[in-house]
Parts: C-alpha cells; sequence; structure tokens
C-alpha cells in the first residue's frame, strides 16, 4: 500500500511539473507572438542600418536577384530581433521554472553564469558587427579594379553577418567557460594552463570551421578568442579551496 501511495505522489509531481513546464513554454511563445509584429515593422529599419553601416566608406552597393529575396529576408531578421528582445522574459520565466530545484548556492552560481553569458553573448555580436564585418566588407572590396567589379548580393552579405554574429556571440562564452570549469572542479587551473598550446590549435581549427575561407576571417576570430581564454584563466580560481561545491542552506 505505501508503495501504491509512493508512486501516485511521484506520478503527481511528474503531472505538476510537466503542467509547470507547459505553461513556462506558452508563455515565452505567447510573448514571442505578442512582439513579432513589432520586429516585422522595425525590420526593414534595421536592415536599410545594417546595409548602410557595412558597405560605408565602400563603394559598393547591394543586389537582390529575386522578387521575394529581400521580403524573405526581412522576415528571418524580424524572427531574430523577436527573440532577442524577449530572451529576457523567456530566460525569466526559464530560471522561475528550475528554480525550485537549486539549492541556495547553485542559484547564485546560476544565476551569475546566466547573466555572464547574455552580457558575452551580446558583447561579441557588437564586437562582430562594429569591427569584424566591416572589416570583411572593405578586404573583400579592396579587389575591384577598373575592369573588375564587386557584385554582392544582400542574401549572402546579410546572411554571413549573421552567422558571424551568433559565432562571435558562442566564441565570447570562451571566459566563462574556463572559468566554469576550473570553478566547478572538472580540471584545475594549473592544467588548463599548462593546455595552453592545445587550446590555442583547438580554438584556431574551430575558427577556419567556421568563418569564410580567408586567412583575414579566420584571424579575426581566433585572436580575441583567444585573449577571452586567457582573461577566463586570469579571473578563475587559482585555490583548489575555492571551488565551488552544492550544499543545502541550513
Amino acid at each position: 500500500m505505501d508503495n501504491n501511495e509512493e508512486n501516485q505522489t511521484n506520478e503527481e509531481t511528474l503531472i505538476s511539473h510537466l503542467e509547470a513546464l507547459r505553461s513556462t513554454l506558452l508563455r515565452c511563445l505567447i510573448s514571442l507572438g505578442v512582439i513579432l509584429p513589432i520586429t516585422l515593422f522595425l525590420a526593414p529599419h534595421f536592415l536599410d542600418w545594417l546595409i548602410q553601416f557595412l558597405i560605408r566608406d565602400t563603394n559598393t552597393i547591394l543586389n537582390f536577384f529575386s522578387p521575394a529575396e529581400v521580403f524573405i529576408l526581412q522576415i528571418k531578421i524580424a524572427l531574430i530581433l523577436d527573440l532577442l528582445l524577449c530572451f529576457p522574459y523567456i530566460a525569466k520565466q526559464l530560471w522561475n521554472f528550475i528554480l525550485p530545484a537549486l539549492y541556495e548556492n547553485e542559484r547564485y552560481f546560476i544565476k551569475r553564469i546566466v547573466l555572464s553569458s547574455s552580457i558575452l553573448f551580446i558583447l561579441g555580436i557588437i564586437f562582430c558587427i562594429s569591427f569584424i564585418l566591416p572589416l570583411i566588407i572593405k578586404f573583400g572590396a579592396s579587389f575591384a579594379t577598373n575592369d573588375l567589379k564587386a557584385t554582392l548580393g544582400i542574401s549572402n552579405v546579410i546572411g554571413l553577418s549573421l552567422w558571424l554574429s551568433v559565432i562571435f556571440g558562442l566564441m565570447f562564452q570562451f571566459p566563462l567557460i574556463t572559468y566554469s570549469i576550473i570553478k566547478t572542479g572538472i580540471s584545475s587551473y594549473s592544467s588548463i594552463k599548462s593546455k595552453r598550446p592545445y587550446i590555442f590549435t583547438f580554438i584556431l581549427i574551430i575558427s577556419a570551421i567556421l568563418t569564410p575561407p580567408d586567412i583575414l576571417s579566420q584571424l579575426m576570430l581566433t585572436i580575441p578568442t583567444y585573449a577571452l581564454f586567457e582573461i577566463g584563466l586570469y579571473f578563475s580560481p587559482k585555490d583548489k579551496n575555492k571551488i565551488y561545491t552544492p550544499h543545502k542552506n541550513s
């Protein structure tokens, strides 16, 4: 009888968790739906600004090659802006869902990680759009001559911009990954420090895979990423007594 009651309690708990998850996901989807009309209105203006920013001082114009190409591009941009604008609300909803299952110091640790990750991702995007993308466009346009003109497709340029922005946002997580690995005791500070040549090689290979096939793009991703790794290593705990261990508050 006790086993039956325990199983019934477990089932009720599982059902309540699934209901809470369903409600959380539903609120997230509703927020995306509410903000989408706003981002659909903003998308053309954002696209115009991005084009002007990228091709400034290059005497280059962008072209589109099908009637619906720009419209589809605006839809994609609207969806991305929608996700970015709703991200704080979505993150808060997901945080409220997992909060009851965490210990007090786990809440503090994860909260810091999520906040730091979001900031680093945004900084990666800003760095990419502000410095890397204009440099790549200028580098490509520099090959133009009187007999050789650059014909750049808007989908290719904007697609590359979105792709590299995401890549830089993810690669900017390197200091956080380094810090978390050492903080949680997965690896020690001295062990990570001794593997610097291998980590640099790993970053170089990943950069070559993720960026366009030119040495400039590869170096533009490799150098900042490795610098961020060194920053994460510098701020990581060097004392084993400072690594993270979960415990309940009494």
